[in-house]
Order: C-alpha cells, then structure tokens, then sequence
C-alpha cells in the first residue's frame, strides 16, 4: 500500500466555491493541511472518459490518508447518482476505508444524518462547521481515532457521524 499523506476534498461541483476559499484559507490563513482534489485535474473536466476519470479518482484516494466532504444542499442526492464522479467517490472511499470528515456548509456544528450520502451513515465519521480551524483540528484529531476504532473488537466499534460538542470550538477559537 502507498504511503497516505494527503487530505482529498470531495463535493459536489455546485460547491466549488467553498473549495476555491478552503484555497484561500490555506495560502492566506497558513492552515497547515494539504489537499488533491479530482475537480483539479484537466481530464476530470473531460466527461467523455468517465473511465480515465474513475481511475485517477481511485490513484489519488490510494494516497489519502483521509477525505474532507463538504456537505451542501445537494450533496446527498448528488451521491446517490450511480453515474456521478461523487457517487464513485464515496464508494471507493468506502471500499478503502478512509477517515471523513463532513464539513458541512451551513455552519451545522452538528451531525445532519439526512445531508450525508446514504452509503457513508453507517461508517464512524466527524461532522464540523465549515471554518479553518474546526477543520484543521478535526484533521489533526480524527484519523487516529478512527483507525484506533477499526482495530478495536467488532461488537465495541463506533459506528455513525459524531461531532464535537460546543466546548472543542470554543477550546479552538482561543
């Protein structure tokens, strides 16, 4: 197996906008966290070889060790389209077992069961607001716990999205 290192930015195209800020976020604010996503990629653009797409898709997932999933308004539909280059996305980071964290849209500090795409409810995940620092600390945080929860037993591992309680935001924001 590569070695993972990187962080994948998954979300709906509707949702390139707040990509292009966590951009911002990054070169501007020094937010320490480094991402791929497949909507950079010239190819990803070409609809007419959705092959060619899905293979890279898959490359790059192989060298995530964890995927940020921006959670919009359409997000959930969008994945559930067997045809969409999200709904491949989601599979394969089921398939391979990468941490997610959803960072949804709204600014929801919560999990919102009935925004995520159906075939991640089950898996254990971390909800956060959109904002650098929620983010950044959940990429720091999250990862280890969630492959700690993998080795666990079987009958004692988390299952579903989590989210951090109010005091973890205002422990960051200082």
């Amino acid at each position: 197996m590569a070695y993972r290192n990187k962080t994948f930015v998954s979300f709906d195209s509707e949702d390139l906008h707040y990509y292009r800020l966590m951009c911002a976020w990054k070169e501007n604010e020094g937010i320490d966290f480094h991402f791929l996503d497949a909507h950079d990629l010239n190819t990803a653009r070409d609809t007419s070889q959705p092959k060619t797409i899905k293979r890279r898709l898959r490359e790059r997932l192989s060298n995530t060790k964890q995927v940020v999933m921006l959670i919009g308004d359409n997000t959930r539909q969008k994945a559930a389209r067997s045809y969409s280059f999200l709904h491949y996305e989601v599979t394969t980071i089921v398939d391979l077992e990468i941490p997610v964290v959803f960072a949804n849209l709204n600014k929801c500090k919560e999990s919102e069961s009935h925004r995520i795409p159906k075939a991640l409810l089950d898996r254990y995940s971390m909800s956060v607001a959109f904002g650098p620092s929620i983010i950044k600390y959940a990429l720091d945080n999250f990862p280890s716990k969630y492959h700690d929860n993998l080795d666990s037993a079987e009958d004692s591992q988390k299952t579903g999205p989590y989210y951090y309680k109010k005091s973890v935001y205002t422990k960051i924001q200082r």
